[in-house]
């Protein structure tokens, strides 16, 4: 059976579609990343343009060719933490979810990981429980609760810290 979706790496020409997937994922859930919609939806269109293209960020596609998830992996060249990376802005359509989509962009964005990182971290809202299965079931453990890691309208949300190793370091 053929996956009803395609995975592949966004380029400058996705940048419109994921301009509008980034905000959406930012407008519907507020507490599940660091950045703020109206942050975002301030920046010029080509401000998402140089992010895909300073990043490793994925895309899943539906059949029909839109843009339905989106996960990322930033790395870093500091000589002292080149070693980890971490997966950021996973963010599923709710029409794509249940698919299998989530967790074929998480594994197809480990698969990319630069030779020399040996782990990849995340960070997910405590509350966020189908996640945090997800997560888990791909390997992924947590060693940390990050007490008041946002704070929205005033209420303060703990992010649960996972990690998952790649290779022996």
């Amino acid at each position: 059976m053929t996956a009803p979706f395609t995975l592949r790496r966004l380029t400058f020409a996705d940048a419109p579609a994921y301009r509008d997937l980034r905000l959406e994922a930012l407008r519907s859930h507020p507490a599940s990343f660091g950045a703020a919609w109206e942050d975002e939806a301030a920046q010029p269109a080509g401000w998402f343009a140089d992010l895909l293209g300073a990043s490793l960020v994925l895309g899943g596609f539906l059949p029909d060719g839109t843009l339905a998830g989106t996960a990322g992996l930033a790395t870093t060249e500091a000589a002292k933490q080149r070693h980890k990376a971490t997966l950021w802005g996973m963010f599923v359509r709710p029409a794509a979810r249940g698919t299998g989509l989530a967790a074929a962009l998480v594994e197809a964005v480990l698969a990319e990981a630069p030779p020399q990182v040996e782990e990849v971290r995340l960070s997910v809202m405590v509350t966020n429980e189908a996640a945090i299965r997800l997560y888990t079931r791909l390997g992924f453990t947590r060693f940390a609760v990050e007490p008041r890691a946002l704070k929205i309208d005033g209420r303060y949300h703990d992010d649960a810290m996972m990690v998952r190793r790649l290779r022996a370091g």
